[in-house]
């Protein structure tokens, strides 16, 4: 059945079909048609995670073809921003912990291939309007906050979504139908039932239900109970007929997404923590700046509020750019004063890993700065950082879901906000902060009050025992059912 016809039985109109059709046809006229070529697969150790957790990253190449066996699970993704890497890398660990061997598989990697074109296109779209959208108040009220939180619900876009995504199958023809696949965005989903995979998990992210993650053919996890009913039912997918549900058998909750690493020392993370508090130690504060600069205003003024306290020792700044240079410089070029406490920490990995190692028995001061060009190091860097930090400031986008206390700032985009709502209600982070003001006033609190971190530490351990941050386990687990 032509996917984007009907989605679990619900028919779509011919001018919706036809507006599918006609957006790939104008892709193909832009970026031609491979669709009738074989790409051979080779396969290289993936960068920073590697080695830690067995992942390999699949490349196009005929030099060291890709070898799968029973014990192979690939993860399917592409770079959109740091969220869907993160996601990623969650579903590796989890796969290499539970004896598994996770093989990456990046349709954004693939840049000659008339998908990876496509792909790469509407990762500028989506990162320019990001930037509009903390540029332009009334460009993020009349066309960001809707699209996101409206405009991606709608059944119609996935049927458009579902059409594209037939111009990805080519780089699937060389692997196993039968081998478990993970996919970390919805378009590898959509692209591996296309090229007839059996065994495909869509891993939707976030906590706000939108057609666009839609992926007929897969199973379909989600991290939270709400989003679990909102995808089971197409909620507000069309708002003028009643639809027919998603069937249970291709929906699955299964709670949070979360790295092997972070989730087996919750409680010695925690300890670690509630330690500090108690001998009165530096706050370790943990900022996540993302690549299109948005939020800076938000970030500017947390660090001048923390700047005092940073001076007196009483606060440790961490600041991970990814692999945005010319973020930092930005940020140095407002905040010139901040230049002598700071530490950069650029482009060395393994001295990132083990400055991670040393402070999380050790001491430290000051404001570290983490930057690094390779997209891998540069995500994996934050999740290092998390063991050692006592909160994590954050906009409720992926990391809403992590296993540390959390400072929520405002989001980019409409289906962010119930991230924070999420976390706000687990007790392992703090309600969305809409203004630098009402962010500061928390980050107050949070400073000076240890009961603050006793309580979001309580909040995770509770959680832990219930299983809420097993979710990657999970679906990894779904994916290689029946396996032997």
């Amino acid at each position: 059945m032509d996917k984007a016809r009907s989605i679990f039985g619900n028919e779509m109109a011919d001018a919706i079909y036809r507006k599918a059709v006609r957006t790939k046809e104008s892709y193909i006229r832009k970026y031609g048609d491979d669709s009738q070529k074989t790409y051979h697969l080779s396969s290289v150790p993936a960068p920073a995670i590697g080695k830690p957790l067995g992942v390999r990253n699949i490349v196009i190449g005929t030099e060291n073809p890709v070898q799968f066996d029973d014990k192979s699970v690939i993860i399917g993704n592409i770079r959109m921003g740091f969220g869907h890497y993160r996601i990623s890398m969650a579903m590796a660990s989890a796969a290499h912990a539970m004896g598994y061997d996770p093989y990456w598989f990046d349709l954004h990697s693939f840049e000659n291939t008339t998908g990876g074109k496509v792909i790469s296109e509407q990762n500028e779209l989506y990162s320019l309007g990001s930037r509009l959208s903390q540029k332009s108040v009334l460009f993020n009220r009349l066309v960001w906050e809707p699209l996101n939180s409206e405009g991606f619900r709608k059944l119609a876009y996935n049927a458009n979504d579902q059409k594209v995504a037939e111009l990805m199958v080519p780089v699937y023809r060389e692997l196993p139908q039968d081998i478990p696949f993970v996919a970390c965005h919805v378009w590898p989903a959509q692209a591996a039932v296309h090229a007839g995979m059996t065994r495909v998990v869509n891993a939707i992210p976030d906590n706000w239900p939108m057609a666009l993650h839609l992926a007929e053919g897969a199973i379909h996890t989600v991290q939270t109970p709400s989003a679990y009913m909102g995808y089971r039912v197409l909620r507000g997918m069309d708002k003028k007929r009643e639809l027919l549900p998603m069937p249970g058998t291709s929906i699955a909750y299964t709670g949070h997404y979360v790295d092997h690493e972070l989730v087996s020392n919750i409680p010695a993370d925690c300890e670690k923590r509630l330690a500090r508090v108690k001998q009165g130690e530096a706050r370790r504060w943990l900022m996540s700046v993302g690549g299109a600069s948005a939020q800076r205003e938000i970030f500017v003024s947390i660090i001048h509020k923390l700047l005092p306290r940073i001076r007196k020792g009483k606060a440790v700044l961490f600041i991970n750019v990814g692999d945005h240079r010319g973020v930092w410089k930005e940020l140095l070029e407002i905040i010139p004063e901040m230049r002598m406490y700071v530490t950069e920490h650029f482009n060395d990995f393994n001295e990132t890993s083990r400055f991670c190692e040393e402070i999380y028995d050790g001491d430290v001061k000051g404001i570290h700065v983490f930057c690094h060009n390779d997209i891998f190091a540069a995500v994996y860097s934050t999740n290092l950082l998390m063991r050692a930090s006592d909160f994590l400031i954050t906009k409720p986008s992926e990391l809403s879901f992590y296993p540390i206390p959390k400072l929520m700032i405002k989001r980019v985009g409409g289906h962010e906000a119930w991230g924070a709502i999420r976390a706000a209600e687990l007790g392992d982070g703090t309600y969305e902060c809409a203004t630098p003001l009402e962010t500061n006033a928390l980050l107050t609190l949070m400073q000076r009050n240890g009961d603050i971190m006793d309580k979001m530490c309580s909040a995770i351990l509770h959680n832990n025992e219930q299983g809420i941050y097993n979710g990657a386990y999970r679906a990894v687990k779904l994916a290689v059912q029946g396996r032997r």
